[in-house]
Parts: C-alpha cells; structure tokens; sequence
C-alpha cells in the first residue's frame, strides 16, 4: 500500500508542476481574446495607483537576471490584479549585456534607491512595495538600512532571498582549496562574492539585527531550493517579519530556486498575499488555477 500511495504522490506532483507551467499561457492566450480594457502597469509610468492597491509594485531580479526575464509571469500576474507594476536593472558590469546582478551590491542599492524615486515621482504615491528574487530579496535590506529607503517602502517580498548568504549547496567551501579564487572572484564579479556566506558585505548587512522599524517583510522559501542555501539561512528575524515556507502551503510543489521565483504561482499567490494582508486568502495547491 504504501508504494502505491508514494507513487500517488509522485503522480500528483507530477500534475501540478505540470499546472504550474501550463496555466499562465492558458490564462494569457484567454486574455488575448476577450476585450478587457487595455492593461496598464509594468514599467508604464502614466500608471496610477488604485484606491485598493495604492502603492506600486517594484520588482528587483536576481543574479544573472534581468527587469524583463525575471518577471514574464509575475509581472502580468501582478498587473492583472490592479497593481501598478515596474522593474529595473541593476549592477551592470561594463561588457556584460543582459545578465546583471553582478556588480558590487552597495552600488546596486543605490541604483535600486534612484529607480524608486523614479516611480514614486510618477506615480505620486508616499511608498512602494518592493518583490525581489534571490539576490533581490536580499540586496533591497541595504537600500532600507543604509540609503533611506525604510521611509520610502511599505513592505519587502523576498522569493528565495539569500538573506545571510549562500554555501551554493556547499561549493563556496572549496574556495580556500584553490589559491586567488577568492580574489578573482572578487574582482570580475563582485556580486558574487558579496553573496558568499560569511562576505564583508553581508556581515556589515546583518549587523544589529535583520530588519528596520516601519517595513513589513515576507520570506517566501522553498526546501528544494539548491542556490540560497541552506534554505533556512533565507529566512529574517524581526517583530515584523513573515517566513513561509513553500511546501507548508502546498507539500506537491517541487519548485527549486529559479521556478520559485519566475514560474510558480502557488508562491505569486503567497507574495500577492503579502501585497495585500488585509485581503489575504489561503494559499493552497489550487492556488496554481487563481
């Protein structure tokens, strides 16, 4: 008996990632045919926030990502929902085109810093609610302690943050086995060597605490996720501060550290969720068809 319910549960899984990756073409090609009024939102700047959502929505990508790959669905996803929807680029390295994240993350706060300013100014609202992957998740908590940005922003979503740095499953411990790999690493991308569990980077961030009075922070993490890890490293500590663990919402889900963040609208549901807690609904399994 036990067999077949684990081959049960093999099959289930199977179905819903299935679900996941086949639902926001089938709900984007519905769209296309109908005559919903024209959508307005990611990075337009004449959108202006709504009685229900009146803060916008800005969207920071991960390492290697980009304002437009990170955020095919989320974005839409947002959008759809009444929520005026803006991304960046950050930490460009010169020669490098198309994938960021990989300059010196103080820098990329700060170019999170102007770009927020930029969208508060357009869109007229006091705050901003920020939602960002991987290094995303992480790298706002400089521009909130540091460069003023605890009084620009309402809330910080982080999908599969690396909040105190990563091991990458336990490859950064090799390091000190190959001489001036540390150094080089350093020196062509330093943002990744700022991500390095134990970085002087992350040390200077996670000093005196994870969190800054007058944010709401929400830590959306996976158990499969094999980049931000150990998983448990993602998550703060705070008075304000709301860890979620993917699988406690729906123990099917199988997304590791790029789905989770680019694919999965069981965790889209979740960080809607964060958006918006007063009108919070649970997030189960069936959230993939919301």
């Amino acid at each position: 008996m036990l067999p077949f319910r684990r081959a049960l549960r093999h099959l289930a899984a199977l179905l819903l990632a299935t679900a996941v990756a086949t639902v926001p073409a089938a709900t984007a090609h519905a769209a296309s045919g109908t005559a919903a009024a024209p959508s307005t939102g990611w990075n337009d700047y004449a959108c202006k926030p709504s009685a229900a959502h009146p803060r916008p929505v800005v969207l920071v990508h991960g390492t290697f990502g980009n304002s437009v790959d990170n955020w095919l669905t989320l974005a839409p996803y947002l959008e759809s929902r009444g929520y005026c929807v803006f991304s960046l680029d950050y930490g460009q390295l010169p020669g490098v085109p198309v994938f960021n994240g990989l300059g010196p993350i103080d820098e990329s706060a700060g170019q999170l810093s102007a770009f927020v300013d930029k969208v508060l100014a357009a869109t007229g609202a006091a705050k901003a609610d920020l939602v960002g992957h991987s290094q995303g998740g992480m790298m706002p908590r400089y521009y909130l302690k540091f460069l003023g940005g605890a009084a620009k922003v309402n809330a910080l979503v982080g999908v599969a943050p690396d909040s105190h740095g990563t091991t990458l499953s336990g490859l950064t411990h090799l390091l000190p086995y190959f001489p001036g790999a540390s150094d080089l690493l350093s020196a062509a991308t330093p943002g990744l060597a700022d991500q390095i569990a134990g970085s002087a980077f992350l040390t200077r961030l996670n000093a005196g605490g994870d969190t800054v009075p007058g944010v709401h922070y929400t830590v959306i993490a996976t158990r499969y996720d094999e980049v931000a890890t150990p998983w448990r490293t993602q998550y703060l500590t705070g008075s304000d501060v709301r860890n979620v663990l993917l699988q406690d919402l729906c123990p099917l889900d199988l997304s590791e550290h790029v789905a989770i963040g680019t694919t999965d609208r069981i965790a889209f549901h979740e960080v809607a969720n964060a958006l918006d807690p007063a009108h919070a609904t649970a997030t189960t399994c069936a959230s993939v068809f919301s």
